[in-house]
């Protein structure tokens, strides 16, 4: 289980680490996620700069199970925006058979996140 945990926060740490630098140097990459009620440039930064303080969080052990809480949080936090894309005729992330897989995998990220929280 050491070795599974210690993958798990890489995996995350790098992975949101890497989404919250792609928010702020390509935002037009997920404007379509967002919904038009938002500003689109406001959320996107927010999220990304949350991204990216919670993947690094996961590499200090200091702060590693507040990270693994925050991205638990935020995963459930964008789930309905998850779920919105899928009622799209064109969903944002490319395809609906993606968009539909991306729903369960969300609980699976959770999971994870999770499991790195129970260990931090």
């Amino acid at each position: 289980m050491d070795i599974l945990i210690i993958v798990l926060k890489i995996i995350f740490g790098g992975f949101f680490s890497f989404a919250g630098i792609m928010h702020i140097i390509k935002p037009n990459v997920f404007k379509h996620f967002i919904p038009e009620i938002f500003p689109k440039k406001l959320v996107n930064y927010v999220i990304g700069l949350i991204e990216l303080v919670l993947g690094i969080g996961v590499f200090v052990p200091q702060t590693q199970k507040m990270a693994a809480l925050g991205i638990i949080f935020l995963l459930i936090f964008l789930l309905p925006i998850h779920i919105w894309d899928v009622t799209k005729k064109r969903p944002a992330i490319g395809s609906k058979t993606i968009a539909i897989v991306r729903i369960p995998f969300q609980f699976v990220l959770i999971y994870g996140a999770y499991l790195i929280y129970i260990n931090a």
